[in-house]
């Protein structure tokens, strides 16, 4: 068996899987103190730890993701004061000996992705997520994009819409994307969430134009077979289609890129593309333990 952590910042999911990697079980805790939240975790674990091969771990960010650093494994500079300078991984090891993947929450649900869903048989994968922040992983080759650390995709820096006067939400850039697109960004811009605002809403369309400039950027940057927007915001349906004209406008035909039905798309695995990241992850850690 395998097991999955998905840590978020309002609620840890754990899962455990056959080695078809079929989920046999999955829990949820909510995140609130390490001691807490973590014994809760391990407890779970340890009713399958005859059976259990590997486990893998998609964490809420910063982390430490350098083998040779002697903080690896640690949430480093979190603003979940509790969980600064946590050493996840080790709370693990000294639980179970087993191999362990360690990796962001966004690169799991990228992972999840590649193996199972939208990214299948592709060798160049971006996922994003806009929710509650925004956060993005890549995947080239089956190799997670990364160098001194993981990226930060979620806080490129995007142009203001004309119409749009708010100055974003994001305490460190302003108007980055997450300033400006995330879910706390829509509310304090409409005082209101955004399951409560009419798909004919105007404010639909500077969404969407912030979202384009980010699959404008990422194009540009890293010219991915496919880009995938998951998160809370694209579950409103009515958003990709919105998404598609603003990123035609913006690109211009300085690219050509695949059509953009298969290029700029939503997750097949909805929900459980970080989960199922995480198991496909463990599976790997075992094979090259």
């Amino acid at each position: 068996m395998y097991g999955s952590i998905e840590a978020g910042g309002t609620k840890f999911v754990c899962a455990v899987a056959n080695e078809e990697l079929e989920i046999l079980e999955r829990v949820s805790f909510p995140t609130t103190i390490p001691e807490e939240t973590m014994g809760l975790v391990i407890a779970f674990f340890q009713k399958y730890a005859a059976e259990l091969k590997g486990i893998g771990i998609g964490s809420f960010g910063p982390i430490d993701i350098h083998r040779d650093s002697p903080t690896y494994g640690f949430i480093t500079s979190t603003p979940k004061i509790p969980w600064q300078n946590f050493d996840f991984v080790g709370s693990m090891k000294k639980a179970f000996s087993l191999p362990i993947a360690w990796t962001t929450d966004v690169n799991a649900a990228a992972y999840g992705e590649y193996v199972f869903g939208k990214g299948q048989g592709l060798s160049s994968v971006v996922y994003y997520t806009i929710g509650t922040g925004v956060g993005g992983g890549a995947l080239q080759n089956g190799q997670f994009v990364e160098g001194f650390s993981h990226p930060e995709m979620g806080h490129m820096m995007v142009v203001p819409h004309p119409d749009d006067s708010f100055k974003g939400s994001c305490p460190f850039h302003g108007n980055c994307l997450e300033g400006m697109a995330a879910g706390p960004a829509v509310e304090k811009r409409n005082g209101k969430k955004g399951q409560d605002i009419p798909e004919t809403d105007p404010f639909w369309e500077m969404e969407a134009y912030y979202i384009a400039q980010c699959a404008y950027n990422t194009t540009l940057m890293l010219s991915p077979d496919v880009i995938i927007f998951g998160g809370g915001v694209m579950k409103q349906r009515h958003m990709v289609e919105k998404v598609h004209q603003a990123f035609t406008k913006l690109i211009n035909g300085y690219v050509k890129t695949p059509p953009l039905a298969d290029y700029i798309v939503t997750p097949e695995l909805e929900d459980n593309a970080g989960t199922l990241g995480c198991l496909a992850l463990a599976k790997e850690a075992k094979l090259h333990s």
